[in-house]
């Protein structure tokens, strides 16, 4: 179990995705006992409200090939100094977002923490699609489909610049899980980069337990710690139905448990994410609930 307080940070990021809802996932989340549930482990929990965000109403996007970017830059701001912050205070911080653009800010706060203290981050990237668009290959124009990608360099310098190293994140230090849904442009980037991604069928054929003791050695690999940016479609639409990008075929409950669990046991975790929570296409708050409960194996929760 970690031995940190836990703070709670809020994104209710709706500009980087096609499809209303998931700005109410802090929301959902809080109203899921979030915050009983972490205390009840015996751990100190502290809710640092809302990064504010941009209503898609009050703003036109000015490009096609980048939507909402500026908008999207100045809250990934926000929210980056905020995770600094809260980690300068000795606070594990936990965001919940919102779409999955708001890992840009998240990934550029935890970086310059260790960064200042001379470690490098790792990355852990649990989510059904690559993000490894930039705007010159994306078929949308969303930034949700983007922030992998930006974490590692690629793209435009509003989001690929917004920690205090360039990349926020070595290549050699990330790595992608649960992926089952590739762009033919992101399949490029993927073989360009190198990057290294575990697949769903990497996973059926080899099994959660080998493919995660291979990726935790990947984020682990010369790094002060790592970081575990969790998109909740990254698990099969029958656990998790309140996603904008389901996609069947995913991890089953007891494998996205175990997941946390092997990334609590190294004791390396510095800081989670959860994004991509919808509670308008959900089933009685059933995500968020799952989200919370995985949340708390990831903080060292097991059965004995």
């Amino acid at each position: 179990m970690i031995e940190k307080n836990v703070g709670l940070i809020g994104v209710p990021m709706d500009l980087g995705g096609g499809r209303r809802g998931v700005d109410m996932g802090p929301s959902a989340l809080r109203i899921a006992g979030i915050e009983a549930a972490i205390r009840g482990m015996g751990l100190g929990f502290e809710d640092l409200g809302n990064v504010h965000v941009e209503q898609p109403e009050s703003h036109a996007p000015e490009r096609s090939d980048a939507r909402f970017l500026d908008e999207i830059v100045t809250s990934c701001e926000k929210l980056r100094d905020c995770v600094t912050d809260s980690m300068n205070r000795g606070l594990f911080p936990i965001v919940v977002g919102g779409d999955h653009s708001i890992a840009c800010g998240t990934v550029a706060g935890v970086s310059n923490h260790l960064a200042d203290k001379g470690g490098k981050l790792g990355l852990l990237w649990f989510d059904a699609h690559g993000d490894m668009n930039t705007p010159e290959t994306s078929p949308s124009g969303n930034i949700h489909g983007m922030p992998l990608a930006s974490c590692l360099g690629e793209g435009l310098d509003g989001l690929t610049r917004l920690g205090d190293a360039y990349p926020m994140v070595d290549l050699s230090n990330a790595c992608a899980v649960g992926v089952r849904s590739l762009d033919r442009s992101e399949r490029q980037m993927v073989k360009k980069t190198g990057l290294r991604i575990f697949t769903m069928r990497e996973i059926d054929m080899r099994g959660m337990h080998d493919v995660m003791v291979d990726a935790l050695e990947i984020v682990m690999d010369g790094t002060a710690g790592f970081h575990v940016s969790f998109d909740m479609d990254g698990t099969d639409p029958s656990v998790a139905p309140g996603v904008g990008t389901p996609v069947s075929g995913g991890l089953n409950l007891r494998e996205c448990h175990l997941f946390m669990e092997m990334v609590a046991e190294t004791e390396q975790l510095v800081s989670l994410e959860l994004t991509e929570i919808n509670p308008i296409l959900d089933i009685h708050n059933q995500t968020a609930q799952v989200a919370v409960d995985l949340t708390l194996s990831a903080l060292g929760k097991l059965v004995l």
